[in-house]
């Protein structure tokens, strides 16, 4: 049971990391090789505001409008200019990610640092006890992702975005606002990586270079799950969390994460579309 929720629980992040990730790429086809490093300004935010106050809650409570104003702003300044050019906005969020996590060092030091758990305590579950703030992670990752479905499926935002992803010309004639519409998703999802980072916070140890595990192993979960498709990313966060946890358990972690990307190599061979590929989510 402990590792089933071990899996939960970091397929709960992944999830959070990774659907913004998808969003972003689903809609204006940008790999954002920055992504981590939104991740890591999250915990950074959680960071400064304990440093300031002391309370670990307002730091998780700004990191997505802090973060997520930091994608507006990337978005506006530097990923518009190279819209259509796949690329070069590769190498130029690359870049960006190199001055970020350096601009870090330079503002908090390359010294690694652990924050205190919001709250404490543990719950039986099934016989098991575990910590009450790994649940409140699930739960949380369940919550967002639903939300995220909803806002995209169910709302008149959501149906904009569909349009622009689908037809951009078209949906411009019909006078939807595409570049704001941009601006407003790169946003989202840098907002969803900073949430995700925040909440792990007290969870890792912390420092600049972090974000490169998690960047990883959200392209993974993208690909594995189906490039656009959220459906397929709350899938694959699950496969790979619940898939790692189950290995490490059993193997050494290095020999975990080798038979976890062979399995996700075998799956993407099988279905090049991943899991999901051909849903519209």
């Amino acid at each position: 049971m402990t590792t089933v929720l071990n899996g939960l629980t970091l397929a709960a992040v992944l999830s959070l990391v990774a659907i913004g990730l998808a969003v972003i790429f689903g809609l204006m086809r940008v790999i954002n090789m920055a992504h981590g490093e939104m991740f890591i300004l999250g915990s950074y935010t959680v960071v400064a505001a304990w440093e300031a106050t002391g309370n670990v809650w307002l730091g998780i409570a700004l990191a997505p409008f802090v973060v997520g104003a930091i994608g507006w702003a990337i978005e506006r300044t530097m990923i518009r200019r190279l819209s259509g050019r796949l690329l070069d906005t590769l190498v130029a969020t690359w870049g960006l990610s190199i001055v970020i996590r350096e601009g870090l060092k330079v503002v908090f030091g390359a010294g690694s640092r652990n924050l205190p758990f919001p709250f404490t305590g543990d719950l039986t579950v099934l016989g098991t006890r575990y910590p009450l703030y790994r649940l409140f992670l699930i739960a949380l990752a369940v919550v967002v992702m639903a939300t995220v479905l909803w806002v995209f499926l169910r709302t008149d935002f959501g149906w904009k975005v569909s349009a622009v992803t689908q037809d951009r010309e078209m949906a411009m004639a019909m006078g939807i606002d595409a570049g704001r519409i941009d601006a407003a998703v790169f946003a989202l999802g840098a907002g969803l990586a900073g949430l995700a980072g925040a909440v792990m916070t007290p969870l890792i140890t912390l420092n600049p270079e972090v974000g490169l595990f998690f960047l990883a192993r959200s392209f993974l979960v993208v690909i594995v799950g189906g490039v656009g498709s959220l459906l397929g990313t709350a899938a694959g966060a699950g496969l790979i969390g619940m898939g790692q946890a189950a290995l490490a358990a059993s193997f050494r972690p290095v020999i975990a994460q080798i038979v976890l990307l062979v399995l996700a190599i075998v799956i993407i061979r099988l279905r090049p579309t991943g899991l999901f590929g051909r849903l519209q989510g």
